[in-house]
């Protein structure tokens, strides 16, 4: 592979000291560990070889593979979602949980200011919060495979498309310009995604995004 190839990968992700799968493309191994989710679109997955689009670790040995190799691909937390910081472990008090309506306990899941965090524990009217990643601290190991690589722009638009949960109807390429017809409404941050990658990864200088509406009969 060589930076900014688009590729679709197929991939199982295990914690290396417990053996748990975290994260899959593969619906059978999710139904299988009792993490299926209904609203997950299982298979192979966009990746842009060599930007980091996976965690740096995989990213690095990618960028090594051929299409159509499969490899087991061990990443250090350094290179995966990094060393656990015991800064980002905050007492806060319980009166700020109690003000939302939110009752904590350990082990509890939530978000805070818009950060992922999790109960640690509950004290004498304080709580404490972790805010480092799950997955901090933790050595992983990947079953990956790469499925194929995508040639052709239209082909990686709609790539890119699929990626983010935005369905298209047509692409349409007229030199520098490319116009984009969409078949569902979407946030506006997923679309400045799709419209950075392109302008990152790809050579146009304007995109259009077109929707139809008719009237119902």
């Amino acid at each position: 592979m060589k930076k900014g190839d688009f590729v679709k990968i197929n991939y199982i992700g295990k914690i290396k000291e417990s053996g748990k799968v975290f994260d899959t493309t593969f619906k059978e191994v999710a139904e299988k560990e009792g993490m299926f989710n209904p609203k997950v679109k299982y298979g192979p997955v966009l990746t842009i070889v060599g930007y980091e689009k996976v965690v740096k670790g995989l990213d690095e040995e990618l960028m090594k593979m051929k299409i159509g190799e499969r490899k087991e691909v061990e990443v250090p937390p350094e290179k995966g979602f990094g060393k656990r910081n015991p800064k980002l472990i905050k007492l806060v008090p319980l009166s700020e949980f109690k003000k939302q309506n939110i009752d904590p306990y350990p082990g509890m899941n939530l978000e805070m200011n818009g950060l992922r965090c999790k109960i640690v524990s509950v004290n004498s009217g304080r709580v404490r919060v972790d805010f480092n990643h799950p997955l901090s601290g933790k050595t992983l190991v990947f079953d990956v495979k790469i499925e194929e690589r995508i040639e052709g722009d239209k082909e990686k638009i709609e790539a890119l498309c699929e990626y983010y949960n935005c369905k298209t109807g047509e692409v349409k390429i007229n030199d520098k310009e490319v116009e984009i017809f969409i078949e569902n409404d979407i946030d506006r941050n997923i679309k400045k995604m799709i419209i950075d990658d392109i302008f990152d990864f790809m050579n146009f200088e304007k995109i259009v995004f077109s929707q139809t509406f008719e009237r119902k009969k």
